[in-house]
């Protein structure tokens, strides 16, 4: 399934790192940005989380949520959000659902091997629950920058 701009943003529903369940309707009147992301405490998905933490305050100032997903337990997540003081929700997706609904799960290669996992990608939701912009390609160490210019020009 291919998503694009204007659409309207598929709904989800699963916990997080403290078990919470969270859906798009909780978002709603605010930005979101939904990355995914492949796997907790690998070096991209560190960077990339980091740097979404660094920014944070920039990103509330902007009324901009932000919303990690990966397919790791919420186990995993609870701890990689301790250990890197993560001020932002990370969703558990152990079913596949959200990342199959967004099309993000499929084929990779990673040093000659082939295998499925979830692609490094982003959604933008706008407050309306439409996709404002979908980032294809996620530079982990600049992403937050980018998102956050994307927003200004949206306004």
């Amino acid at each position: 399934m291919s998503l694009s701009i204007g659409q309207k943003a598929p709904d989800f529903s699963l916990p997080d790192q403290n078990n919470k369940i969270h859906s798009l309707a909780d978002f709603k009147g605010s930005y979101l940005l939904v990355y995914f992301y492949p796997k907790d405490n690998t070096p991209g998905c560190t960077t990339e989380a980091c740097t979404l933490r660094d920014q944070f305050l920039d990103f509330k100032k902007n009324k901009i949520n932000i919303v990690g997903v990966s397919v790791d337990s919420n186990a995993s997540h609870e701890k990689f959000s301790a250990k890197f003081k993560l001020p932002f929700t990370l969703l558990s997706d152990v079913d596949k659902k959200m990342v199959n609904g967004y099309g993000v799960w499929g084929k990779k290669k990673f040093m000659g091997h082939e295998y499925e996992g979830a692609k490094r990608m982003s959604f933008l939701i706008h407050p309306n629950g439409r996709i404002a912009k979908i980032y294809d390609t996620v530079e982990p160490a600049t992403h937050a920058e980018e998102v956050l210019k994307d927003v200004a020009s949206l306004h």
